[in-house]
């Protein structure tokens, strides 16, 4: 009896704690599953909160961070308004000190700068200059910020509309900086005065959009022994892919290099100015019309890439200028750290090949007119359009191959020699051409001996030529 009562009492035992633990199990269950419910709960209402706080908020002005004086930001990183921790500058340029090392961030933030027109061009390269550790730095520029400028500056915002250029920059330039000096000027550079804006420079940047000004500007940098890197045309280009920066005597097609080269070369500056500068030929882009106001403040051509074009109604798409201005600041970020950037990359690298197919192309028109030409009308930079943008480097004849041999030809012999009348062929379809179209007697049509397919091709590119001319003011 007793047996069966102690088994029995340790089965009531047992089944009391089976009991006992589904229970508390159960109990914690039923918490979680209440926690969680709970924790939704909070967090539905947390979310609803914040929306409808952020409503409100919406309704109300935004504060600017401009509105912050300088004291305050200084004071929030360490510093007094008349100085900067060391320790801070070599920390907020950290990156730059371990590319160039401390001996190059010594000469890059002991150098001054100057940027001559704050625009596109000039903003990008004033911005990345300081923000890689250049102290000083005189901006230039007559201009002011207007709604259209917002789609390429640098540092232009809404509320600048209607002030100096050279102003907005300063502002974001002390706000990257605390230790920048910065010099603004609402001037226009004048050959005349020139060495009162340019006293100290170490570095020029030029950045003008004016010819007459850019060519006095870089010649007077030249006779005066001051390192200066100018901006070409912008205007129009859309291909990242064909900016390049080289000497000034190596640019090839860039409408405005080729301007600016041919005038410097009047006044003796052939070579020695290193420049950024796109080979691409502008493509089915259309002008703004010129206001009559614009005619009515005076010379047209006072602003001008172009003759008869302001700068204002060249179309422009923002990122290109941008790329334009990253190109000079890294260049004279290299040159000034002991670093320089020794053998830029040319292009297209076929100066030689340019030459060559030029002496061919002038000693066949000698042949064909039957005298001793001394200049052909087309030069070196219209044989690399034929070559190159209009050809693409392969002969005009299908199977359009690559020619081991190029060479440039007038097209067709009743027309005068033009960049639409000359085309690209291998050495024997060369051949080919000179027997049957040129010199012989009675001559046969291109079209003739080459087909149909050819003369649409010769047509097409003599198109691609018009917009060409439309553009350069040919």
């Amino acid at each position: 009896m007793n047996v069966f009562s102690a088994q029995s009492h340790r089965t009531q035992l047992i089944l009391a704690a089976v009991s006992a633990s589904l229970l508390t199990s159960g109990l914690f269950t039923a918490y979680n599953v209440y926690s969680r419910r709970e924790r939704r709960r909070n967090l539905d209402r947390d979310i609803l909160k914040s929306i409808a706080s952020q409503d409100e908020a919406s309704k109300q002005p935004l504060r600017q961070k401009d509105d912050e004086p300088l004291e305050e930001l200084f004071l929030r990183f360490g510093a007094d308004v008349n100085g900067y921790d060391e320790e801070l500058i070599r920390e907020q340029l950290a990156r730059c000190y371990a590319f160039f090392g401390d001996e190059g961030m010594a000469r890059v933030r002991g150098k001054s700068v100057v940027v001559i027109g704050c625009g596109g061009v000039g903003s990008w390269a004033a911005v990345m200059l300081v923000r890689s550790g250049v102290s000083k730095i005189r901006l230039v520029d007559f201009d002011y910020v207007t709604l259209s400028s917002l789609n390429r500056h640098a540092t232009a915002v809404l509320s600048d509309v209607g002030t100096p250029k050279v102003g907005c920059i300063e502002r974001t330039l002390k706000q990257i900086s605390a230790w920048v000096e910065v010099d603004s000027r609402v001037e226009i550079w004048r050959k005349e005065d020139g060495g009162r804006l340019l006293e100290g420079a170490d570095w020029v940047v030029d950045a003008i959009d004016n010819i007459t000004t850019k060519v006095d500007l870089l010649k007077y940098c030249h006779e005066h022994n001051i390192k200066v890197f100018s901006s070409m045309g912008a205007s129009a280009k859309a291909d990242p892919t064909r900016i390049q920066i080289s000497d000034i005597s190596y640019t090839m097609y860039d409408p405005l290099a080729r301007s600016v080269r041919r005038r410097l070369r009047l006044q003796g500056v052939s070579s020695g100015i290193p420049v950024v500068y796109s080979t691409e030929v502008p493509g089915d882009v259309k002008l703004l019309p010129l206001p009559e106001e614009e005619f009515q403040k005076g010379d047209v051509k006072e602003l001008g890439v172009f003759d008869d074009f302001r700068v204002r109604i060249l179309p422009v798409l923002g990122p290109l200028p941008s790329l334009f201005g990253l190109h000079i600041a890294i260049y004279i970020l290299c040159e000034m750290a002991g670093k320089p950037i020794l053998n830029p990359l040319p292009i297209k690298n076929r100066k030689k090949l340019y030459e060559r197919l030029l002496r061919d192309l002038l000693h066949r028109e000698s042949k064909f007119v039957g005298e001793q030409i001394n200049k052909l009308p087309i030069d070196e930079d219209d044989v690399a359009l034929i070559f190159e943008d209009l050809h693409l480097g392969r002969s005009v004849v299908p199977p359009h191959v690559v020619p081991a041999r190029p060479t440039l030809l007038r097209w067709d012999p009743a027309k005068p020699l033009t960049l639409e009348n000359c085309v690209v062929f291998e050495f024997a379809e060369a051949e080919k051409h000179v027997r049957e179209c040129l010199a012989s007697h009675p001559r046969k049509t291109p079209k003739e001996v080459w087909g149909d397919e050819v003369q649409a091709i010769v047509e097409r590119h003599a198109a691609e030529v018009a917009k060409y001319r439309e553009w350069v003011g040919l």
